[in-house]
């Protein structure tokens, strides 16, 4: 059976390992305990996990800045794909932001995660080809991600 609920702080090593499984880009800094507790305390009703016998089996982290919400690090555990977790951790998580007063969500898909793309279409969010994303360090990172290369 499977269960939802509301990620705290000692779901962190079982989500971690899961987006180490899941390929999800990680960093030393925000993806650390201390990184995600702060994420967690500043979005405490936005992230939630799926739980199968006690394991984490899926997860969406996902917070706002009081305009706009942000969806990162969702994936589900291989084993456990097909089965409507993901579907529901992001309902979940729109809710959530609507009751919040949010009114559009973001996130960032890799263009290599062919799988997450389809699912995200799926669900409804269109790719947005007018914009560029951009990114700037404001201290040394250390990426967790092996297909990472720097341009």
């Amino acid at each position: 059976m499977i269960d939802y609920r509301l990620m705290n702080i000692a779901d962190y090593e079982q989500c971690y390992d899961l987006w180490l499984k899941c390929g999800n880009g990680l960093n030393d800094k925000d993806d650390s305990h201390e990184g995600i507790d702060k994420y967690l305390k500043r979005n405490p009703s936005t992230s939630f996990v799926s739980t199968c016998d006690g394991s984490v089996v899926g997860v969406i982290l996902c917070g706002h800045d009081g305009r706009r919400g942000i969806i990162q690090h969702a994936c589900v555990s291989p084993d456990h794909r097909r089965l409507g977790i993901g579907k529901k951790l992001v309902e979940l998580a729109l809710d959530s932001l609507k009751a919040e007063g949010i009114n559009k969500v973001l996130l960032v898909a890799f263009k290599k995660n062919e799988g997450g793309n389809r699912f995200w279409e799926s669900m409804g969010f269109t790719l947005r080809e007018d914009l560029n994303y951009r990114n700037k360090a404001l201290t040394e990172l250390v990426r967790y991600d092996p297909d990472y290369t720097k341009e």
